[in-house]
């Protein structure tokens, strides 16, 4: 039996390995959505709606291109003592957000969707919450110093599967939710439309 042709919506190398990782075959194709024009013109206070609306838009850019392929979109949000956070634009940014997050419960809003012929056919939402342990100063500096660049790449500053790991005291919530890519249901869906083996 043949399956539809799988395309993920993003440029994100972790998403994209936790499908290869799955067994799942597919293209990559960036939606190159305008998330900051998505952001500014929803008046959305449910985060997780947000990122559900932001998975969407990568999905159905693409979606309009490769009308007989089944679409994955998926975005991420980070919500901190009633404030939206984006990835850190530079080492400032990424120190000040995690002087912020220091001590405190963050949420990580996770939203995936899969569209076909432009119409979103299918949506899931999840969070995580985390807590990051009170790290001194000096311990940030040596954690910034130590990942470098890389902890621009992510909205928390940090990937739980390298040093990273160390800023947390305790993590609630799926960890595939927390990668960005609530990984589960969307592989139940997928089987469920005959799109990989079941």
């Amino acid at each position: 039996m043949s399956h539809p042709v799988l395309i993920l919506a993003s440029g994100s190398a972790v998403r994209a390995t936790l499908l290869h990782q799955a067994g799942l075959t597919f293209d990559v194709r960036n939606s190159y959505v305008d998330e900051d024009a998505i952001k500014t013109r929803s008046d959305q206070n449910d985060i997780d709606v947000l990122a559900i609306l932001l998975a969407e838009a990568k999905a159905k850019a693409v979606s309009t291109q490769y009308p007989h392929a089944l679409v994955i979109g998926a975005d991420q949000i980070l919500s901190c003592a009633g404030e939206r956070f984006d990835k850190p634009r530079d080492m400032a940014e990424a120190r000040a957000n995690l002087q912020k997050f220091r001590g405190r419960v963050h949420r990580l809003h996770s939203g995936i969707v899969l569209a076909q012929g432009a119409e979103i056919i299918w949506r899931h939402s999840d969070h995580a919450d985390l807590t990051m342990r009170t790290f001194s100063d000096v311990y940030l500096d040596h954690y910034l110093q130590t990942v470098g660049n890389k902890v621009m790449t992510s909205v928390g500053c940090y990937q739980l599967e390298g040093p990273g790991i160390q800023l947390f005291e305790k993590i609630d919530g799926d960890y595939f939710t927390i990668l960005g890519l609530p990984l589960l249901p969307l592989l139940d869906e997928l089987r469920a439309r005959q799109a990989v083996q079941v």
